[in-house]
């Protein structure tokens, strides 16, 4: 009996050997695939991670949060999407959502304008630009919104005109009715431009979480929507 359960010891432990053997094989593969990326693009980017992907001998390159696909020599860059045809997953478009998420509670909610619904029980943050005519369609969108907090993180990114048409909404009495005025019935707002605002900090937000154009809409579970999109698409990822 002793030695049937010394013979399994050591077949496990080879076993376990070969896995971290294969294991380290693999890290070190992706290791050389990230050193070999990083000096083919230089400074233009960083590559943000290296691992196998969907497709054998392919590796996911993350650079920033995009995903794009290379050889074990690195290369060879390859763009474009890798779809599981039996599931109808487009595991890239999967992955690049994965790398996009955030963490609702790192979202700085004093720097935003809050706009309560209803009894306000469902929360989103929207980053918008007062001069985006997306941002506008997305607002008269919202207005159908019930039971919901409205975070809007203004983030002037077109002009001079959207700082301070931003700074008068942000100084203005009340935050949430300028700007739903604005928005929506185009009263431009009358506040000052020289108060203390989080338009800055905004900016650089923006800039950390991978904004790049408004309006851009997040949700408590990390998720984002780009653009301006119909209210039956916001409330099913409410739900």
């Amino acid at each position: 009996m002793n030695i049937k359960l010394s013979k399994i010891s050591v077949l496990f432990g080879f076993l376990i050997a070969c896995y971290m053997g294969g294991a380290a094989a693999q890290s070190s593969t992706e290791q050389k695939v990230k050193a070999e990326m990083q000096k083919q693009i230089g400074d233009r980017a960083k590559v943000e991670s290296v691992r196998p992907a969907p497709v054998a001998g392919l590796y996911e390159v993350a650079i920033g949060k995009d995903v794009i696909y290379t050889d074990a020599s690195a290369r060879y860059l390859i763009q474009g999407e890798i779809v599981d045809l039996k599931s109808g997953t487009n595991l890239t478009e999967q992955r690049i959502n994965e790398l996009n998420l955030i963490k609702w509670s790192d979202l700085p909610l004093a720097d935003a304008i809050k706009t309560v619904k209803g009894n306000g029980s469902r929360q989103l943050a929207v980053f918008a630009d007062p001069h985006c005519g997306y941002c506008k369609r997305l607002e008269k969108t919202l207005a159908d919104l019930e039971n919901a907090t409205v975070y809007t993180f203004l983030i002037p990114m077109l002009s001079a005109d959207s700082h301070t048409t931003s700074k008068k909404i942000w100084c203005s009495a009340d935050k949430s009715k300028t700007w739903s005025d604005w928005m929506n019935n185009a009263v431009a707002p009358t506040g000052k431009t020289d108060c203390t605002n989080p338009l800055e900090r905004n900016i650089a937000l923006g800039k950390k979480i991978g904004v790049t154009g408004t309006p851009a809409i997040f949700f408590t579970d990390g998720s984002r929507i780009t653009g301006s999109v119909p209210l039956a698409q916001i409330e099913k990822k409410l739900k």
